[in-house]
């Protein structure tokens, strides 16, 4: 398969580590972009327990220090999630799930960029679930993923 940009080794560790990682609250995810100059995957951010709502807004707490480190609204991001899925028999599940996160106002190139390497990063990642979030942090709630996983 042709590959325009690379997956370098640190990232497919992170990818492995995270997915492997024991979790029994709260969701967890991890941030990759491109980096455009160099045609590579970049780990951007890791956060251990954050809700789906802090993560598309960008407010974290870290060791009690409230910080933000939003997912940009014009620039496409990969975000693996950990997420803590509550069913409706009360069951506590934490399937693993790729946002696609593609505002509608990134830059046309890297769009086309981020796209093209989207089957290779899901591959890598080995998750089948994908979400996709055109339109910022209002596509990005707990209601739209419960909904797409409780649904499929």
């Amino acid at each position: 398969m042709s590959v325009t940009v690379d997956i370098p080794q640190s990232i497919k560790d992170a990818l492995r580590k995270f997915r492997f990682a024991r979790r029994n609250e709260g969701s967890a995810a991890l941030v990759i972009k491109i980096n455009k100059a160099k045609l590579i995957m970049e780990e951007v951010e890791q956060f251990d327990s954050i809700s789906i709502e802090d993560l598309a807004e960008g407010a974290e707490y870290n060791h009690g220090i409230l910080r933000y480190t939003e997912l940009p609204e014009n620039s496409p991001r990969y975000v693996m999630l950990s997420y803590e899925l509550e069913h409706k028999d009360g069951r506590k599940s934490f399937p693993l799930v790729l946002i696609n996160w593609a505002p509608m106002s990134s830059e046309t190139s890297l769009l086309t960029l981020h796209a093209s390497a989207l089957l290779n990063f899901q591959q890598t990642a080995d998750v089948s679930k994908v979400i996709e979030v055109r339109d910022g942090p209002e596509g990005l709630t707990k209601e739209v993923i419960d909904a797409k996983l409780l649904h499929s």
